[in-house]
């Protein structure tokens, strides 16, 4: 995926200086906003949903494609996550709550590295939590007042990929403003340009 293409606006200041420092964490603070019952209604049924976390691929191409992305993903995650069962687990459950969001996987690996550098319990100034410090407040968007759950991965995961897809359709595609509102920093330029850059590296591309 050519992200220049995609971003024009925001290429030139995608790769300058913002390959990330490995190990830094920069979580923002999503901002509690009002939204319409039928958004917030989306939002909580998409997360309530209780299907397994486990990739089903009938088709054998797209099958050989996942397996060798997780392959690839896997090797690249050995020295932040060394624990083999730790790491199939944290990749299975990525790849199904990114693709069944609609997002590619490689986005939520990149966002997961600016917002908490792979720490299972970050906890950010502002209180937000987990691999993509989702904020408490979320928890009582949708009717559940347990943040703890926010510690659990694939909790974490859920709604952190399910209001990122929330942020792209409330800004009509526009995932420049999406991240921005993600972070509560819309408009503004570093944490769009800085989660792209990571995007761009942890990119699948097979044969490369």
């Amino acid at each position: 995926m050519n992200l220049a293409t995609l971003f024009p606006f925001a290429a030139g200041a995608l790769f300058a200086g913002a390959l990330l420092l490995a190990g830094s964490a920069h979580a923002g603070n999503q901002k509690e906003e009002q939204l319409a019952d039928s958004v917030r209604l989306a939002l909580a049924s998409a997360i309530r949903d209780s299907r397994p976390p486990k990739p089903v691929l009938r088709d054998a191409a797209a099958r050989a494609r996942y397996e060798a992305w997780f392959a690839e993903m896997s090797t690249r995650l050995a020295k932040r996550i060394p624990d083999l069962l730790s790491r199939t687990e944290f990749l299975e459950t990525l790849w199904y709550e990114s693709t069944r969001a609609g997002l590619d996987p490689g986005l939520v690996l990149g966002l997961i590295q600016v917002e908490s550098a792979y720490r299972k319990y970050a906890i950010s100034i502002a209180g937000a939590r987990g691999y993509m410090q989702v904020m408490p407040f979320w928890t009582k968007v949708i009717g559940d007042s347990d943040r703890r759950m926010l510690f659990n991965m694939q909790t974490n995961l859920r709604y952190g990929c399910s209001i990122l897809r929330m942020y792209i359709d409330m800004e009509k595609g526009n995932l420049y403003l999406a991240l921005g509102r993600y972070n509560g920093s819309r408009g503004k330029p570093q944490y769009p340009n800085a989660v792209l850059a990571a995007w761009k590296r942890w990119e699948f591309k097979p044969g490369a």
